[in-house]
């Protein structure tokens, strides 16, 4: 079963994070979600790699 947010979800849940961390702080979170996100993204394709790379060593 796939379930999927939709727009009103997405609305509400900014509603809330704006009332519980404040204008201020939003930016903040953003970017920090953001890094976050590239470093989780950049540690995948290490991994990947090295496991392409051990899987065509085993080949020859």
């Amino acid at each position: 079963m796939v379930s999927s947010i939709g727009i009103p979800g997405l609305i509400l849940i900014l509603v809330l994070a704006l009332i519980v961390f404040g204008p201020s702080k939003l930016p903040e979170l953003g970017r920090a979600l953001g890094s976050t996100l590239k470093e989780f993204k950049n540690s995948t394709k290490e991994v990947t790699a090295d496991l392409e790379l051990d899987g065509n060593k085993d080949r020859k």
